[in-house]
């Protein structure tokens, strides 16, 4: 059983801890660093003069950091283009990035231990009231220079232009120049789905706008053409070349047709889009953000609030010698730039001092890619999308599969000795959505990696990407939106699998294993060993045949196959070709012509299902220890483009039928809820059973376990 009480520190850890911060504290002046800080906004006391825990009130601080980097410091020369950078009158490349901080008051009264969370897509972050009751500190801290809304003139400058306060969190990076001042040029795709009309459009990456513009208007020297479908292991058909006359970069619309009024970016086509067809640009772009800058400005800010007592200004350090722990934190998007930031050496600063005594990226497979020119950090690893080059385990691992040499994500940190304490936790969405086992089993998909003694790895069985709303439901919710723009809605309810609670036992384990050492429980995830990773065949995986799945099924598609009445799984990794400019290991140089080369389909494996359809091998979690139905880690897009191929990182949920008669008139070989638990008293059995098992393995705190009884008491299964 797992206390709720706020963490006891062992003492004479903490003061040795603090007392090396302090010992770190000065930076010598010709160090590269954080070179100002500037607060714009002090709520204090903050959360309306509430009080947690043994801390106390809390207050808030936004702000700025002000920082430069030396190209030439080992440290700094993996960032692609730094040596292109414009450069100050110390020959230093300068950045800006924003960030929020959330802190006691009373800094006596912290836990000593700080969050630094990675905004996705710029989104700020706030410290949750877990953390706060617990005495910790939080902070959303920039790092993406591509939705700044700024050229990265003002940056290089060194200029203390306004940051416009709309709650985001962002960096401001350089652009890199020739030698000889001019434009840097390079080749530049977008994609455009699911839209009809004769409205001109944006080119959308994932959620946001794409960042970068055309040289010119002139539609010869860009190509668009559409397609009529796509596979997702890279087959492309019923492609139409548009004649360069026939669309144009403006904005159009009814009142304003074609031509419109040029605008490089929109795109206007004559006639109008056709819904139901993917359109695809590449056209020629200039001036790429050094999007690697950004990593380096969330090490150093972390760097500063750890070691520095002040700014070269004087300004104070409101944290100084205050921390003695910090955990970097990132979800999905955010989670891959945690991989990504461990794998380029951005546990050490530039004063080679340790930043990072933990890590914790959260549904995140791949490693971001944003360190080669004209990057696109927002995208998911949809079709042509970059993120899976190079390696994507901990370990140093053979990639024979695509020729590429062993390595792994911790090489760096581990000749520097600055490696984190890591925890990732995963579900199944990323499984079909970011090629997940990969990363446990190589690009040969035959051999378990061995995860080192630093990390712990948690499988969240039959959950979406994120986890779901949780509860105890017999009432299927509304159908989920694929996780992308104009991507497309699921045919199945969304998935409820919850993981909030299992994570609120994972977070109590993780800060005891940085403040006292205490390890937390071992990782739990499928393996080969095991015999939980299998093909992705319906026979290997043992996929029940369910009615709603048949007969949802699209014989034009590659997802299911109607024809037999057997579900047919497509799951593929893909090997793209960019051309020799770029570097596959690392993920770094510039891709030569786009879309990519897709040059192998390589094997994956998937986890192994029981009788219900559910996946067998993650974490106990009480809702699939007493299931409602079966839950998926993929969905079945409706309609669209996509009709009929895996939903975009959205999971759903097919119940189970109620009594014995009404599943056997619908011919589905799942047991009913009446025979698996009699009545709502036998459910919330089952769900006391389960709730009991999960918190004996240490994967549920006590309050929690006594809330989900509570909710399976109140909920309407078998009422």
């Amino acid at each position: 059983m797992l206390p709720n009480a706020p963490h006891v520190f062992r003492k004479p850890f903490l003061l040795a801890a603090l007392a090396t911060a302090t010992l770190l504290a000065w930076t010598p002046p010709t160090q590269a660093r954080v070179t100002r800080i500037i607060v714009d906004m002090k709520v204090s006391p903050a959360f309306g003069g509430a009080s947690f825990g043994t801390a106390g009130q809390y207050e808030t601080l936004a702000g700025r950091v002000f920082g430069e980097l030396d190209p030439n410091d080992p440290h700094n020369t993996i960032i692609n283009d730094i040596n292109l950078a414009p450069r100050n009158a110390n020959g230093k490349v300068e950045y800006i990035a924003t960030f929020f901080m959330v802190k006691p008051i009373d800094m006596s009264k912290s836990s000593h231990l700080m969050w630094q969370d990675v905004p996705n897509r710029g989104g700020r972050l706030t410290l949750a009231v877990a953390s706060r009751n617990d005495g910790d500190i939080g902070l959303s801290s920039g790092w993406q220079g591509d939705n700044s809304g700024d050229t990265g003139q003002d940056a290089n400058a060194g200029s203390l232009m306004p940051i416009v306060q709309n709650g985001n969190d962002y960096a401001v990076v350089p652009i890199p120049k020739n030698p000889d001042g001019s434009s840097i040029t390079g080749v530049v795709m977008g994609r455009i789905m699911n839209v009809g009309g004769v409205n001109s459009q944006q080119i959308i990456e994932h959620s946001n706008p794409i960042p970068y513009k055309p040289t010119t208007l002139d539609t010869t020297q860009s190509t668009l053409e559409s397609h009529d479908h796509e596979t997702i292991d890279g087959t492309v058909s019923g492609v139409t070349r548009i004649a360069s006359s026939d669309w144009a970069w403006a904005r159009c619309s009814a009142t304003n047709p074609f031509p419109g009024t040029p605008d490089p970016t929109q795109l206007c086509v004559r006639g109008g889009f056709l819904p139901d067809k993917l359109y695809q640009v590449v056209f020629p772009s200039k001036d790429p953000y050094i999007l690697a800058v950004g990593t380096a400005a969330f090490r150093d800010a972390a760097s500063f609030f750890k070691y520095s007592t002040q700014d070269d200004f004087g300004t104070a350090n409101p944290v100084a010698n205050q921390i003695a722990w910090i955990v970097t934190r990132g979800s999905s998007q955010s989670g891959t730039f945690v991989r990504q930031l461990i794998h380029f050496g951005f546990t050490q600063d530039e004063a080679n001092r340790k930043v990072y005594d933990g890590a914790w990226p959260i549904v995140a497979a791949r490693r971001i890619g944003l360190n080669f020119r004209f990057a696109k950090p927002d995208l998911v690893m949809k079709l042509y999308e970059a993120g899976s080059e190079g390696p994507l385990w901990w370990s140093a691992w053979p990639d024979v599969a695509r020729g590429l040499p062993t390595g792994g994500i911790l090489d760096r940190c581990t000749v520097s000795n600055t490696c984190p304490k890591i925890v990732e936790h995963f579900g199944a969405a990323e499984v079909w959505g970011q090629k997940l086992t990969s990363g446990w089993v190589g690009t040969s998909a035959d051999a378990d990696i061995p995860l080192p003694r630093n990390v712990r790895r948690y499988y969240f069985a039959s959950s979406p990407h994120g986890g779901g709303g949780g509860g105890f439901s017999v009432t299927p919710g509304s159908l989920p939106a694929c996780s992308s723009t104009n991507y497309g809605t699921g045919t199945f309810p969304a998935n409820p699998m919850p993981q909030t609670e299992t994570v609120n036992a994972i977070r109590f384990h993780f800060r005891n294993w940085l403040m006292n050492g205490t390890p937390p429980p071992p990782s739990r995830y499928p393996t080969l060993a095991g015999q939980n990773l299998v093909p992705p065949t319906q026979a290997a995986m043992g996929f029940p045949n369910i009615p709603a799945i048949l007969a949802s099924s699209n014989p034009n598609a590659p997802f299911l196959d109607v024809g037999s009445q057997s579900i047919r799984f497509v799951q593929a990794m893909l090997q793209y070709n960019w051309g020799p400019a770029l570097n596959y290991s690392e993920n770094i140089g510039f891709h030569s012509f786009e879309p990519p080369i897709v040059t192998q389909v390589l094997p994956q494996v998937v986890p192994r299902v029981d009788a219900d359809g559910n996946e067998i091998g993650g974490v106990p979690v009480t809702l699939l220890q007493a299931p409602l139905g079966t839950y998926l880690g993929w969905n079945i897009t409706s309609a669209g483009f996509h009709r009929g191929q895996v939903c975009n990182y959205t999971g759903g949920w097919i119940p189970f039928a109620r009594t014995l008669a009404q599943r056997l008139a619908a011919g589905d070989p799942r047991s009913s809820l009446e025979e698996r638990y009699g009545t709502h008293a036998g459910y919330v059995a089952a769900v006391t059973v389960a709730a009991d098992n999960a918190m004996a393995q240490g994967f549920l705190l006590q309050a929690d376990h006594d809330a989900l009884i509570a909710a399976a008491a109140a909920s309407n299964v078998l009422q």
